[in-house]
Order: structure tokens, then C-alpha cells, then sequence
């Protein structure tokens, strides 16, 4: 009797209630934080596992997504980063519920943009809190004179690509072999080299060499690092290497590089005095 009146409450629901998306493959484990979610004036969308989240968040646009971290062909962290590529859920506040619960996972989760982690050992109680704070920190009811304007939404591999180059542009001193990369994006290795072949004309791999040239001749330009410490930060195994392919990319060394840069500042310097 009472799951058919929520049922009809949740059909009647006005669009202007806060809208939650839990994506979950073992349910069962939140019931008592669902039960407790319900009794709430929102709307509950659910989804099973990873891949039916993203459609479902991208569908829907939800106004805040709670999400699992362990689940089949693609975990929790992979979906975030796409979530956070997407236009209509790039800036949805994504709290993460889940059993993973040691320091490094938690700070994986806060890393690929979530904006909190959540121990499914804590009282449902805490979780409703924490949900209800991060609601009054981001919701508002959609005008009702207007409808909401529509984001231009990518395609698919778009969404993917982005993600990837975002995950590279920030491991680029660490990157991870091209099948976890991949993965970590959500999608698998052959998939991932065809998105880069159509979308950039390049490889993976010549994509991070290009990355970590350009991150390099940053790093030779704003700071007095040796070129040793550059060649390490941007990936390279030592010096020698980053120095061949930085002349090869650049057609001067990394030294160079940094005195025909740190000469023509030095002149626009005396120009204007």
C-alpha cells in the first residue's frame, strides 16, 4: 500500500522537486538509505549499472547523482570523469556511496570531481544529511516562465576523448599503460586508439608525447627547474631522451628553447622601459 502511494506521488511529482539519480548494481545494499531517501519531497531515478547511469544522467539531468564505485565493465570513477566531460552533467554535484573505502579511494573519488565520499557503513540518517547540504549548496527550481535552455551535447566519442585528455594532461609523469587508460575512461583499448585516429589524426601515444612537449615547454618558460627535473615531471625516463624529442618537435634544444624565450622577454622588457 505504501510503495503504490509513492508511486503515485513520484508519477505527480512537479518537475520543480530536486531530482536524485542513485547508480547502483547491488541496490539491496542502500536500501535503508533509499527507504529513508523517499520519505523526502524529491524524485528518485535509479539506475543498475554504470553504463545505464550515464544514459540515464545524461537524459534525465539530474540535480545530484549518488554513485556506486565497484561495479561491472565499468567503475565509478570512470563514469565520473565522463559525467564531468558532459555538458549536461558537468556541473551536477556527484557524491559517491560505496563499501571502497580506503584513503587512496577516497581520494581517487574526490580527484575525478566528485564533491563528496560516503562510507556505505554510515547511518542512512548521514547520508540523507549530506545530501540534503550539498542540495542547498547547488539546487534552484527551474524558472517556470521558460523552459531550461539545452546544452549542446557531444557525441559519445567526444565525451570519451575529453575525458582521456583530461586523464593524460594530469599523468603525464605517471601514465598508465594505453589498456588501463582506456578503462579508466570507460571504454577499451582499440575503441580508445580509433576515437584519437578520427577525432585528433594521431595515436594515443603521440598524442601524450605531444602533451608532454607542450607541458614541457611550459615548464622550461615559468620556472628555473633544471631540464633533468622538467624531463621527469613530464614523463621522460631522463634528459637525453626529452632532449632528442624535444629538438626533434621544437627544432632547438630544451636549453635553447629556454634562452631564446627568457632573451625575447628580456628585450620586450627593455622595450617598454
Amino acid at each position: 500500500m505504501d510503495n503504490g502511494r509513492h508511486e503515485r506521488q513520484a508519477a505527480s511529482a512537479p518537475e520543480s522537486l530536486p531530482h536524485i539519480l542513485l547508480i547502483d548494481d547491488v541496490p539491496e545494499d542502500i536500501r535503508a538509505t533509499l527507504i529513508l531517501l523517499k520519505t523526502q519531497p524529491w524524485r528518485i531515478s535509479l539506475a543498475s549499472d554504470a553504463y545505464q547511469g550515464y544514459q540515464r544522467a545524461l537524459a534525465l539531468r539530474p540535480d545530484l547523482i549518488v554513485l556506486d564505485v565497484h561495479m561491472p565493465q565499468m567503475d565509478g570513477f570512470s563514469l565520473c570523469r565522463l559525467l564531468r566531460e558532459a555538458p549536461a552533467t558537468r556541473h551536477v554535484p556527484i557524491l559517491f556511496l560505496s563499501s571502497a573505502n580506503t584513503s587512496l579511494e577516497r581520494l581517487e573519488g574526490l580527484t575525478v570531481g566528485a564533491v563528496d565520499y560516503i562510507p556505505k557503513s554510515c547511518a542512512p540518517e548521514e547520508v540523507l544529511a549530506r545530501i540534503k547540504i550539498h542540495l542547498q549548496l547547488t539546487w534552484r527550481a527551474p524558472p517556470t516562465a521558460q523552459a531550461r535552455p539545452a546544452d549542446p551535447e557531444p557525441e559519445g566519442d567526444e565525451i570519451v576523448l575529453r575525458a582521456a585528455m583530461r586523464l593524460i594532461e594530469h599523468q603525464l609523469d605517471d601514465m598508465p599503460p594505453l589498456a588501463s587508460l582506456a578503462q579508466k575512461v570507460g571504454t577499451h583499448e582499440k575503441r580508445l586508439t580509433a576515437i584519437f585516429r578520427e577525432h585528433l589524426g594521431m595515436t594515443v601515444f603521440a598524442y601524450i608525447r605531444d602533451a608532454r612537449l607542450r607541458r614541457g615547454q611550459d615548464l622550461l618558460c615559468e620556472s628555473a627547474m633544471s631540464v633533468q627535473d622538467v624531463a621527469e615531471l613530464v614523463g621522460f625516463r631522463n634528459a637525453c631522451n626529452f632532449t632528442t624529442a624535444f629538438r626533434q618537435r621544437i627544432g632547438m634544444t630544451p636549453s635553447q628553447f629556454r634562452q631564446q624565450t627568457l632573451g625575447l622577454v628580456d628585450s620586450e622588457s627593455a622595450g617598454r622601459a
